[in-house]
């Protein structure tokens, strides 16, 4: 999902969006909508949450941070 829709999503939400880089702007959302801050933290691509829409971008970011 590209930054834009997320910053959308976060206005929606009242949160401020233009501080925060994308791994920590998502994690403020699922935390405000009750769910684990868990975007980027997929191990093996992994995840118990198969509705979850932040879903692929995770796997990347997860398996990048992995890499690193």
């Amino acid at each position: 999902m590209k930054m834009q829709d997320i910053r959308k999503i976060a206005k929606q939400k009242g949160i401020p969006s233009s501080k925060y880089n994308k791994v920590t702007l998502v994690r403020k959302i699922q935390t405000t909508e009750g769910n684990f801050d868990c975007f980027a933290s997929a191990v093996n691509s992994y995840c118990d949450q198969p509705d979850c829409i932040w879903q692929d971008d995770c796997f990347k970011l997860a398996k990048k941070a992995v890499s690193h």
